[in-house]
């Protein structure tokens, strides 16, 4: 009796295991929806810049060199300001010259006063020839010291020239209106003729940047060349450092005259008003050409853009909000969206945040951007075999 008990007890117990692992078995699993933030397909005008590597450029620039040997006995100017042209600068050491300069013009005067002896002696002489009071040879030889005198006196005023550019040369002063950067040399300093370097000034307002373009490119910038000389206002030429652009914008004023054989590219100079001196010439940035040939583009948010094997994607939301990947042409990239060529139209909807939780097919929750996406919720399950 007991032992049938049991049995029965074991039996039962069996039974229930059997109706609860079965239950379990017929539990689907819950998949949470994934939520995306979307956005709907516009097209616009797509306005954008193409961008070069570019130097700023004084379009004046000398380095000052010593042109006489000597010593700094004085400077004139205050290093970084402007000075304007035939401001004088620097001295050296006039003694030496200004000695060499008077000994030329004495020299000069000794040389006349012979002239002038030679010259009354040819033409006494020539009055006796006519009369035949005088010998030939005499007359001959009068007329060779006169030639002679008259070399003499031209030899000594070149050398008074000479002299007098090395006294000029003492006082440096500026070639053009410009700024002018820190001397190299001081007060007392010794300068070689030629090879010692005393400042440099150059020219700041206009100021140019330089870039180099591919010769692709000739027939489109000469065409903005000339339209730029048209136009009074034209903000095509910009430049850019960092994520600042300069306010002032620029004008085409050089097309290098070839393209460097070796390279393909062409150099170019675009001159832009510098009326508040803020660049300068050694600045490097961006030259920023407005492309001028915008049309009609969908333009989408990059982060919307997924990257597999080299190819581009882009996860289109369909009206039962299931998720489609679909491949998608680009083009230029333009802050942080991107244009795409290729592969989206006008009014479709597509996922620009939350792509990376997404599959093909997948039921999405959507929010439009600035919008909280409502927290996720599970995924309708689907029936059990066999109900």
């Amino acid at each position: 009796m007991v032992l049938s008990s049991i049995r029965n007890y074991a039996g039962l117990s069996l039974l229930f295991l059997a109706m609860a692992c079965g239950n379990k078995q017929q539990q689907p699993m819950q998949m949470p929806v994934p939520a995306v933030t979307v956005q709907e397909i516009k097209t616009d005008n797509a306005v954008f810049y193409d961008e070069y590597p570019a130097i700023v450029r004084a379009l004046n620039e000398v380095e000052l060199r010593a042109q006489v040997n000597g010593y700094i006995t004085g400077i004139y100017f205050t290093e970084g300001e402007k000075v304007r042209k035939g401001q004088k600068l620097y001295t050296i050491d006039q003694q030496q010259y200004e000695a060499t300069y008077e000994q030329a013009q004495a020299n000069l005067k000794v040389q006349e006063a012979n002239l002038v002896k030679a010259q009354k002696d040819v033409e006494r002489y020539r009055e006796l020839s006519k009369a035949d009071a005088i010998a030939k040879q005499a007359v001959d030889n009068a007329e060779a010291l006169y030639e002679a005198a008259l070399k003499q006196v031209d030899a000594a005023k070149a050398t008074v020239r000479s002299v007098q550019t090395n006294v000029r040369y003492t006082t440096i002063s500026a070639p053009f209106d410009g700024t002018i950067g820190i001397s190299l040399v001081r007060l007392g300093a010794a300068v070689s003729a030629g090879q010692t370097i005393l400042n440099t000034v150059s020219s700041d307002n206009p100021i140019a940047a330089d870039i180099t373009v591919d010769q692709k490119e000739i027939f489109r910038f000469t065409q903005l060349q000339t339209a730029g000389q048209k136009a009074k206002n034209d903000s095509t030429f910009t430049l850019a450092f960092g994520d600042q652009v300069y306010a002032h914008p620029g004008k085409i004023s050089i097309i290098d005259r070839a393209v460097d054989a070796q390279t393909g590219t062409l150099r170019m100079r675009v001159t832009f008003p510098n009326p508040e001196n803020m660049l300068r010439s050694g600045m490097s940035g961006r030259l920023r050409v407005l492309n001028n040939a915008a049309q009609k583009a969908v333009v989408v948010p990059y982060k919307a853009i997924t990257e597999q094997l080299g190819e581009f994607f882009v996860y289109v939301i369909k009206s039962d909000t299931t998720a489609s990947q679909r491949k998608v042409t680009l083009g230029k990239q333009i802050g942080k969206n991107i244009i795409v060529r290729d592969g989206l139209q006008e009014g479709e909807t597509i996922a620009i945040e939350g792509v990376q939780n997404l599959r093909e097919g997948v039921k999405v929750k959507t929010a439009k951007p600035g919008e909280a996406p409502a927290p996720n919720a599970a995924a309708p399950a689907k029936p059990a075999a066999g109900k």
